[in-house]
């Protein structure tokens, strides 16, 4: 199927290519596009059916993203930007130049432009800036009937409604309840009377690898975000935490290898930002190798004398570096985990 599509692209037959993409995944298609010619990739995406094209931008690359905003006509990206839930397009906002930003901004209402600029200042790594505010909260005193009602006429756009979030008038978060009671309950019933008051919220301003540890604690696929005041602001889906686990695990894997993170892809980071990446680690392992080579010149004398000892130095250096990786990743991924704590310093030093 990819060397037909890719064949029908060369031949500029993009209608073609436009069909046969249509039976594929949404995630299936935005890998095509990153192997397809931009210019040839910007006519395909341009014709595929609104919903379709709203769907495979989502999962484009940054890159990818950023050019396709910018080949486009103002009202082309609205439409787009139009029909992606609020927690994506914060996503694509936040890694665009200011020039897209303005682009977006520009062209958005008062209402979208606020909610944009209020997610945009939340910190970088919070709960905030990866919750989406498209979500079913109902009020207590509702009937199951009223629930049910409201669910059919706001629930079309939102990421879920297998949980509905209960509130009161100042939208203060007060219980959970779940589509499977409120359908199996009788029309007349209360929410109030039915809905789970024991709630787990997370606020705004949560480090999301405590939110990540907190979906993997309690095996929820969605939680409620709260503000200060305990009002209902967003939810969090364990789509939005499976990003967040990749990132933060790959950020603990370049820790192990004593760089520092980095968000880009490999092929995608120039050669001078790697090197600036890893030369402080390397400049600190090359003066521990200096001490290594005094101690080896006092016994300068003992090794001459018994030339045998000078075929163990590799293998010592050898098998002390392959210790020192292993005990490493062991410990910072225990770390991650939870599994180890500072405090756990004194046993770790004893057991390795």
């Amino acid at each position: 199927m990819r060397e037909e599509i890719f064949s029908l692209v060369e031949q500029g037959k993009y209608i073609e290519a436009r069909n046969k993409m249509a039976g594929l995944k949404v995630v299936d298609i935005a890998q095509l596009f990153e192997e397809i010619d931009q210019k040839k990739l910007l006519i395909i995406f341009r014709i595929l059916p609104k919903d379709l094209s709203s769907d495979v931008f989502t999962h484009m690359s940054r890159e990818l993203q950023r050019y396709v905003v910018e080949s486009m006509t103002d009202q082309e990206a609205m439409s787009i930007i139009d029909d992606l839930f609020m927690d994506d397009v914060i996503d694509f906002l936040e890694e665009m130049p200011s020039n897209v930003v303005k682009k977006i901004l520009k062209n958005t209402n008062e209402k979208t432009r606020l909610l944009i600029n209020q997610f945009l200042r939340y910190p970088a790594d919070s709960a905030g800036s990866i919750m989406t505010i498209e979500y079913i909260d109902l009020k207590k005193e509702m009937t199951v009937g009223q629930a049910v009602q409201y669910i059919k006429a706001n629930g079309h756009d939102k990421e879920t409604i297998n949980t509905c979030y209960v509130i009161n008038s100042r939208r203060i978060l007060e219980g959970v309840i779940s589509l499977g009671t409120i359908v199996l309950n009788d029309d007349a019933t209360i929410i109030r009377d039915i809905m789970d008051s024991d709630v787990l919220a997370i606020n705004t301003h949560d480090d999301q690898e405590e939110v990540a540890n907190l979906f993997k604690k309690y095996d929820y696929y969605v939680m409620p975000v709260v503000d200060t005041e305990n009002r209902l602001v967003g939810i969090i889906t364990v789509d939005d935490v499976l990003d967040v686990i990749d990132q933060e695990s790959t950020e603990d894997i370049q820790k192990m290898a004593a760089m520092q993170p980095s968000e880009k892809e490999y092929l995608k980071t120039g050669n001078w930002v790697l090197a600036k990446h890893r030369i402080p680690w390397l400049l600190i392992l090359m003066l521990s190798a200096i001490f290594t080579g005094g101690i080896i010149k006092r016994y300068e004398n003992a090794l001459q004398s018994v030339i045998i000892l000078a075929s163990f130095i590799p293998m010592l250096m050898d098998t002390g570096g392959n210790s020192g990786s292993q005990s490493s990743t062991l410990v910072i991924r225990g770390l991650a985990l939870g599994e180890l704590q500072p405090g756990d310093i004194w046993k770790v030093l004893w057991k390795e």
